[in-house]
């Protein structure tokens, strides 16, 4: 394999821009394992009281990410996250007005690999968020797995994530007042095993669990898509039926994680590493669909509300695919 070194000259601000994906490629990857290495290490030096204390924290504090967790907006301010919306870049489309009095679950698709407009347009206000929904705070759920992990949950509840659960979502959406807008990668982790450049396959047709928490509460749902997503890394082929899918999908199962076999470019060179390629990221968010409170929906009102949200979605892909390069013979594939 011929490998294509990035030139030597590049100006500061694409280093820069480099360094700051590198960094968030770690702290998705590496970061929550180095957390819980040092938090055990440190109990075997003279550095446990740090340990012992820390503990004593994570019990009193055992709650939180359930109650809406503790954003910290000084970190989403960060001049490091504008580094790394202009790497890709990332940009954050507005085609309707939302009314800051209500809660709103925005469904975000596709998931890709590791939801990087998500994570930039909802958890860092690189992109603008808060200028184009004023009076909207955004909070995007992650699998409560990292949630347990020492030192680790701290930070990313300062991002803004909360645990994918049914308390921790619904927590927001009975707040009085509104002005709550959850964003749940909807196909979750199953669908990064089929996020790679090209892909348009949406797992959602059995997917009706955030529509009935909207429901629920009375959460307008929006749809969201990111044109884009599914272009920043390659993937090692697992058709469903090959022998890496089965392992892949029983892992997933009872890890609760799904590990992709993904690969893109390095930090020095283009032609192999785990860095996501430099392709534009535009996360379009749709127009809102009204939901009536409904405590007990009925199966066949779940159906009908989840087949408008179904259509509301496929609707935005195709009045918004051909600005951002999608041939127009392609269409959403729902599974």
């Amino acid at each position: 394999m011929k490998i294509q070194f990035a030139p030597t000259d590049l100006p500061l601000t694409r280093r820069l821009q480099m360094a700051s994906v590198l960094q968030w490629v770690f702290s998705f990857l590496g970061l929550a394992p180095c957390c819980i290495m040092m938090f055990f290490v440190l109990m075997f030096t003279r550095f446990w009281l740090i340990s012992v204390l820390y503990a004593c924290w994570f019990f009193v504090d055992w709650e939180t990410p359930s109650k809406g967790g503790r954003r910290f907006h000084f970190l989403c301010h960060l001049r490091v996250w504008d580094y790394m919306r202009d790497y890709f870049p990332v940009k954050l489309v507005k085609t309707a007005d939302l009314d800051p009095g209500k809660n709103y679950i925005l469904g975000f698709h596709p998931h890709g690999v590791l939801v990087a407009g998500a994570f930039i347009n909802f958890c860092t206000y690189a992109t603008g968020f808060r200028k184009l929904f004023p009076g909207l705070d955004s909070f995007l759920l992650m699998l409560p797995l990292w949630f347990r992990a020492p030192f680790f949950r701290d930070y990313i509840m300062m991002a803004g994530l909360i645990p994918s659960d049914k308390e921790s979502a619904s927590y927001l959406l009975r707040r009085q007042g509104g002005g709550n807008a959850v964003v749940i990668a909807v196909g979750g982790a199953p669908e990064a095993l089929d996020a790679r450049p090209g892909a348009f396959n949406i797992l959602l047709a059995n997917k009706k669990g955030f529509v009935k928490l909207a429901m629920e509460h009375g959460a307008h749902l929006v749809p969201v898509f990111s044109f884009g997503e599914n272009e920043l890394f390659d993937q090692v082929g697992n058709p469903r039926g090959t022998c890496l899918r089965w392992i892949q999908d029983k892992l997933q199962s009872i890890m609760g994680i799904s590990l992709p076999l993904f690969h893109a470019r390095g930090i020095f060179q283009y032609s192999f590493g785990i860095i996501p390629y430099r392709k534009p990221i535009n996360t379009v968010v749709g127009q809102p669909i009204r939901v009536e409170k409904n405590e007990k929906p009925t199966e066949e009102e779940l159906d009908a509300l989840h087949q408008l949200y179904t259509e509301e979605l496929s609707q935005l892909f195709e009045e918004h695919k051909g600005k951002y390069g999608v041939p127009e013979n392609q269409h959403l594939s729902f599974v």
